[in-house]
């Protein structure tokens, strides 16, 4: 209690968001790297981008750096957990590809199987997982990029998380109602099947202390889970429409979801109330809190006049001066 007690209250309503344009198309995925002073984005403009993030000037100049290599739409991407200028995207074209962001050139390139619209790193780096849209999953060895893993599910497999020890394995589903499948790693032998919701769930985050992991569903629920003890212990419900995205801040007090409903969310994780609420225009397709400050990143469907894409995604959590 007493550490509850010590911890700053943040005001979100004194805080505002910034936007950042620079895509030709929608933007798909947002990620921070370890350091939290580098974002990416990935777009169906077939390019991701890397930029320099000051989280005590949103007004500074900003550097940003394209990677183009991709022939189709970047769906999702992740950095290396332990090298800050190391990213992974994965494409529609099929292919997973490596990246020095200080040069902005591929490193590596690797051909999988199918159109490929998941992507996650174990935590301490090892090895990188890539679901493709005909329900295969495949993990590589990242020192040689080498296939170690691959299987094809008899039904739709969604986004996909090793826990934070890396001796659990997690794939939201949409096979019965609404399971996440809970492996061991390495072995993936099935441990738990969840029903966690009535619809099909969508998307997970795991809490950065490792206590909970957090799940969306087309139920339009996001439901808490204990990892020692895979149980639900809450459920949060602001969401109208499928939640498409989750994510927990650095301390793990705080998780952000995201959907069709016109705001992204900001709810306590030990309460389960919404304490915040940042307006949208747009279905939101990826939210990601920093990993060492209170900035939130969200891109969604975005347009402009005559129905173009804006191309933008944007930030919240910078004071209105700065």
């Amino acid at each position: 209690m007493e550490e509850e007690k010590k911890k700053p209250i943040i005001d979100f309503k004194s805080l505002t968001s910034r936007d950042y344009h620079g895509h030709k198309r929608k933007v798909h995925a947002v990620a921070w790297n370890c350091l939290g002073t580098k974002l990416a984005s990935g777009s169906i403009d077939h390019t991701a981008r890397i930029w320099s993030i000051d989280q005590h000037n949103s007004h500074g100049k900003i550097k940003e750096v394209e990677l183009k290599g991709h022939s189709d739409c970047v769906d999702q991407l992740c950095w290396d957990p332990k090298h800050s200028d190391v990213l992974a995207t994965c494409s529609g074209d099929k292919s997973l590809r490596l990246w020095d962001v200080r040069s902005g050139k591929c490193t590596q390139n690797v051909e999988l199987s199918g159109e490929n619209i998941n992507i996650t790193y174990k935590h301490d780096g090892t090895h990188i997982a890539v679901g493709n849209r005909e329900d295969e999953l495949t993990i590589l060895d990242v020192r040689k990029l080498k296939t170690i893993y691959k299987h094809k599910f008899p039904y739709e497999i969604n986004e996909i998380a090793w826990n934070k020890t890396g001796e659990l394995f997690f794939i939201t589903t949409g096979n019965g109602f609404g399971a996440v499948e809970v492996f061991d790693y390495p072995s993936l032998k099935l441990k738990h099947n969840l029903v966690a919701h009535t619809a099909g769930c969508y998307c997970i985050a795991v809490d950065p202390m490792g206590r909970y992991f957090a799940v969306g569903s087309a139920d339009s629920l996001v439901s808490l889970w204990d990892v020692k003890e895979m149980l639900c212990i809450r459920t949060f419900t602001k969401m109208e429409w499928p939640v498409r995205t989750v994510s927990f801040n650095y301390t793990g007090e705080f998780i952000a979801s995201a959907s069709e409903d016109p705001f992204v969310d900001i709810a306590n994780v030990e309460t389960g109330r919404s304490i915040y609420q940042i307006p949208t225009k747009a279905a939101m397709n990826c939210v990601e809190w920093n990993p060492k400050y209170n900035l939130l990143a969200y891109a969604g469907d975005d347009k402009v006049k005559y129905s173009s894409d804006e191309g933008v995604f944007r930030i919240f959590g910078f004071e209105s001066s700065s």
